[in-house]
C-alpha cells in the first residue's frame, strides 16, 4: 500500500512527455498550472498511457494500453492509495485498446475513486454504438470537461448528456510578457524579415502544403517573407527512419524555389523557445484540414503570443478567432491564404491591433486560470478532501524594474510596455518607494539599492521650498504647470511623506546617505503636513508620520499626529451614525486608511476614542467589503454611498492592498487571529478569487492587471497596479515567514511539556 500523504492527490490517466503528443504536453501543463497556483494543499500525479512495458517507469502509474489485464490491475493501485480524491481521464479514442478504446471500460469498472473527462474530441452526428459508448463512459462519472462551446452543444444535443455534467474551459495558454514581433526578432537575427510560422508535431492533417503553396503568392508581394515550419514529424510518422511527410513538403520548395523563404525548424522545442518564435511571427498560418478538429492547443498558443492569424475554419477557430484578431479562410484555400497574409502584410497597424487583440482574449485562458477552473469542477467531485488552498506565486520585481528608468518609475504601461509619455507622478514613486524598502527589509538584497535611491531622488526633486511636493514631470523631465496645479494635491503629498517615513523606518540597514535625505525630507515637509485636510491624505501623512516617530521619537511630530487626527475625528463624529460608522457618507477608494490613521494616533497617544473609532471604522468597512469567504471591492463606477445599493464591477488593485495593509497594521497591534485570516481571502483576490475567477497579476514579470471589469481583466500594467500588487505580495510573505516561526516554536513548547 502506498503512503499516505497529508495533500489530495489527483491522479491523471494521459499520455506524458517524453511521449511526444498534444494530449501528453496539455497534461503536463494542465498539471503545472495546479501545481502553481494549488500546490500547498494538492498534488497532482500521472497514470502514464504506453503501448508497450515500461522498464523504470518514472511516474506513479503506468498503464500498458495493449494490456487488457492492466486495466483493472492499475485501477486497484489506484484505489489502494487513500490520498487519491479524484481520477482525471485526458480521453482520445486512440488512447485506449478495443473498439472505440472500450477497453477502458475495465478500468471504470474497479476503479472506486470519483472520475471527470477532458474529451480532446468530440465527434459530431454519431452513430448509435458511438452514442452509447460515450453516454456509457459518462456513467461513471458526472462531469466532463471540453474545450469549446461547440463541443459543448455537440454533447447536449447529439448525446443527450445534460448541460450540468459539462465544464467548458477554453484550450490554456502560457502567459508571455507581451512584445511587438520587431523586438523578438532580434533573438533569433530575423529582424529584416517579415516572418510566417506554422508550428506543431507535423503530419498530413497540418497541411502544410496548403501554406507553402500560398507562399508563393506572398513572395511575390513581399520579397523579404520567411515561413518558419517549426516542430519534428509526428514519430508515429516516420518508419524506418524515412520521413515521408517532411520529403513531401521539402519536394515543394525545389518545385516553388522557395529555398530563401521558408526554414524549417525540425526540433521539439522547449516551451520558452517555442514561444519566443511566436512572439517573433508576424502572422501565423493555421493550416489544419480536419473539420471536425474540436480544439488545437498550436492554434491557441499562437493567438497568446499575440500573432494575428490566418486560419482554416474549424469548430475552434471558428468560434474563438473573431476579425479583430485574425481572418479565417476556407480549408486548403490556397488563394485565400495568400490573399489574407498579402492584407495583413500591406497593413502594419491592422497586424499590431489584431496581435494585441489575440492577445487580449486569450489571458483569460492562461494555465493558472484554467488551474482555477479544474479546482473549481474538482470541488464538487472530492469528498473530505483537505483544504483547497492558493499556493502564492514567487515574488518577482521584473516589472517594477522594467518601469523604471534613471529619473523614476513610468506612470503607465499599454499592456506591458511602458508608456514613457504617460510621465512620472510622485503617487507612483512614493509607492514604489515604500515597496522597494519592504523588499529590502525582507531580503536585503543590495539590488533593491539603486532603485531606492532613484524613487527617494525623484521625491526630494519634487519638494517645492514650503516643504509641499509638486506631482507631474514629463517624459523630458520638465515640470507641467496645469498638472501640478490641481486644487488637491493633498494625496499625493501626503503619500511622499508616507514614503520617507518608511525609508527612515528601515534606517538601520540602510546606506546612511539614504536615510538622512530621506529624514530631511520629511522634517522639511512638516509645516505643510500640519495643514492637510483631506481625510486620506491625513491617513497617509500620518502612517508616515508615524514610521518616523516609531523610528526616531519626535515630539512635534507626535503633535502633528494627534493634530491631524482630531480633525478625521471630527469626520467621523460628524458623518457617523448607528448603521454607518465611517468619516465620510460615502465609500471610495483606499478607505483602509481611515482607521488605520486612527490606529496609529492611539499607539502615539494613547487615547482610547482613537482606537474605539479604529475599531469601530474598520469593523464597518469589513461588514462592506466581506461576504463570507470573499473579498469586494468597493467599485470606482460610483463608490458605495450612505443609503443607496453598491456600484458593481470596477475593481481595483489598489483598494485590495491597502486593506491588506491596514489589516496586517491592526494585527500587529493587536494580534487578533482575525485579522490574518481576512487578509489571505483579500490577497486570494489577486490570486483569483474574484468574480472571474481570473489571477490578476502576470506570473512571469510581476507586473500586476490594471483592473477587475465586470466581463474582463484590465491587463494593462502600470505603476499602481504593479506596486499595489507587490505591497500586497511582500505582506503576505512576511505573514508567512512569521507562522513558520510560530510553528516550530509551539512545536517546541509542546515537546517540552511531553519531556517534563
Amino acid at each position: 500500500m502506498k503512503a499516505i500523504s497529508n495533500k489530495s492527490k489527483i491522479v491523471f490517466l494521459s499520455t506524458f512527455p517524453p511521449t511526444q503528443c498534444g494530449i501528453a504536453t496539455y497534461t503536463q501543463d494542465t498539471i503545472k498550472g495546479i501545481t502553481d497556483v494549488f500546490g500547498k494543499s494538492i498534488a497532482c500525479e500521472i497514470c502514464e498511457l504506453v503501448k508497450e512495458p515500461k522498464e523504470n517507469p518514472t511516474q506513479a502509474f503506468t498503464l500498458n494500453t495493449n494490456n487488457r489485464e492492466e486495466y483493472s490491475k492499475v485501477a486497484e493501485e489506484i484505489n489502494d492509495d487513500e490520498s487519491v480524491k479524484l481520477v482525471h481521464i485526458q480521453h482520445e479514442f486512440g488512447l485506449f485498446g478495443g473498439n472505440y478504446g472500450d477497453h477502458l471500460l475495465d478500468f471504470l469498472n474497479v476503479i472506486k475513486k470519483p472520475v471527470t473527462f477532458t474529451f480532446h474530441t468530440v465527434l459530431p452526428n454519431p452513430n448509435n454504438e458511438l452514442k452509447t459508448f460515450v453516454k456509457l463512459l459518462l456513467s461513471y462519472s458526472n462531469s466532463v470537461f471540453v474545450m469549446t462551446k461547440r463541443s459543448e452543444e455537440i454533447l447536449i444535443n447529439d448525446y443527450n448528456i445534460p448541460q450540468d455534467f459539462i465544464t467548458t474551459i477554453s484550450h490554456g495558454t502560457h502567459v508571455v510578457v507581451y512584445e511587438a514581433p520587431e523586438t523578438a526578432k532580434a533573438k533569433f537575427g530575423i529582424e529584416d524579415r517579415k516572418v510566417l510560422s506554422t508550428f506543431g508535431l507535423l503530419g498530413e492533417g497540418k497541411n502544410i502544403e496548403t501554406g507553402l503553396r500560398s507562399l508563393r503568392k506572398i513572395v511575390e508581394h513581399t520579397p523579404n517573407a520567411l515561413y518558419l515550419i517549426i516542430g519534428r514529424t509526428h514519430p508515429n510518422l516516420i518508419i524506418d527512419g524515412v520521413d515521408t511527410y517532411r520529403e513531401k513538403l521539402e519536394a515543394i520548395v525545389n518545385e516553388l524555389d522557395l529555398h530563401d523563404n521558408v526554414r524549417f525548424i525540425n526540433q521539439y522545442l522547449e516551451t520558452e523557445e517555442l514561444l519566443s518564435y511566436l512572439q517573433a511571427t508576424d502572422i501565423y498560418l493555421f493550416t489544419s484540414k480536419d473539420p471536425n478538429q474540436a480544439v488545437s492547443g498550436t492554434f491557441s498558443y499562437a493567438m497568446s503570443c499575440a500573432c494575428p492569424i490566418v486560419a482554416s475554419k474549424i469548430p475552434h477557430t471558428k468560434e474563438v478567432l473573431t476579425e479583430d484578431s485574425g481572418i479565417l479562410v476556407d480549408i486548403g484555400n490556397e488563394e485565400q491564404f495568400a490573399e489574407a497574409a498579402i492584407k495583413l502584410l500591406s497593413d502594419e497597424n491592422l497586424r499590431e491591433e489584431m496581435g494585441k487583440n489575440a492577445f487580449r482574449k486569450t489571458r483569460a485562458c492562461s494555465w493558472e486560470n484554467i488551474a482555477i477552473a479544474h479546482i473549481n469542477t474538482y470541488k464538487k467531485l472530492i469528498e473530505d478532501a483537505t483544504e483547497i488552498k492558493f499556493t502564492y506565486p514567487p515574488i518577482e520585481l521584473a516589472h517594477v524594474k522594467k518601469m523604471t528608468t534613471e529619473l523614476g518609475m513610468i506612470q503607465f504601461s499599454k499592456i506591458s510596455v511602458p508608456d514613457l509619455s504617460s510621465g512620472y507622478t510622485l503617487d507612483d514613486n512614493a509607492r514604489a518607494l515604500v515597496a522597494l524598502c519592504m523588499h529590502y527589509k525582507l531580503t536585503e538584497d543590495k539590488a533593491d539599492l539603486p532603485y531606492i535611491l532613484i524613487y527617494l531622488d525623484f521625491i526630494e526633486r519634487c519638494q517645492k521650498p514650503k516643504g509641499n511636493f509638486m506631482n507631474y514631470v514629463d517624459e523630458n523631465n520638465r515640470e507641467h504647470i496645469e498638472q501640478n496645479a490641481e486644487v488637491n494635491l493633498e494625496d499625493s503629498n501626503a503619500r511622499g511623506i508616507w514614503a520617507l517615513g518608511t525609508v527612515v523606518s528601515i534606517r538601520k540597514i540602510l546606506p546612511e546617505a539614504i536615510a538622512k535625505k530621506a529624514s530631511k525630507c520629511l522634517l522639511n515637509s512638516l509645516k505643510w503636513a500640519e495643514t492637510i485636510q483631506s481625510p486620506r491624505s491625513i491617513g497617509f501623512a500620518t502612517k508616515g508620520l508615524y514610521l518616523y516617530h516609531s523610528a526616531i521619537p519626535n515630539l512635534y511630530v507626535a503633535a502633528i499626529i494627534n493634530k491631524l487626527n482630531a480633525k478625521l475625528l471630527y469626520n467621523y463624529e460628524v458623518h457617523a451614525t448607528k448603521d454607518w460608522k465611517w468619516f465620510e457618507n460615502y465609500l471610495t477608494y483606499g478607505n483602509g486608511i481611515l482607521p488605520e490613521s486612527m490606529l496609529y494616533a492611539y499607539l502615539v497617544t494613547n487615547k482610547p476614542i482613537y482606537k474605539k473609532v479604529a475599531l469601530e471604522s474598520l469593523d464597518f468597512l469589513i461588514s462592506k467589503t466581506y461576504k463570507g469567504d470573499n473579498f469586494k471591492v468597493i467599485s470606482n463606477n460610483g463608490w458605495y454611498h450612505k443609503d443607496s445599493e453598491p456600484a458593481e464591477y470596477g475593481e481595483q488593485p489598489i483598494d485590495v492592498s491597502y486593506m491588506i495593509q491596514t489589516l496586517n497594521s491592526f494585527y500587529s497591534a493587536f494580534k487578533t487571529p482575525e485579522y490574518k485570516r481576512l487578509m489571505k481571502i483579500a490577497f486570494n483576490w489577486f490570486l483569483g478569487k474574484n468574480h472571474l475567477n481570473q489571477i490578476m497579476y502576470n506570473p512571469v514579470s510581476g507586473g500586476g492587471y490594471d483592473g477587475l471589469e465586470k466581463e474582463n481583466v484590465n491587463l494593462n500594467q502600470g505603476a499602481e497596479s504593479t506596486v499595489c500588487y507587490l505591497t500586497a505580495r511582500l505582506i503576505m510573505e512576511n505573514l508567512k515567514l512569521s507562522e513558520s516561526k510560530v510553528i516550530p516554536l509551539m512545536k517546541a513548547k509542546t515537546d517540552m511539556a511531553i519531556n517534563s
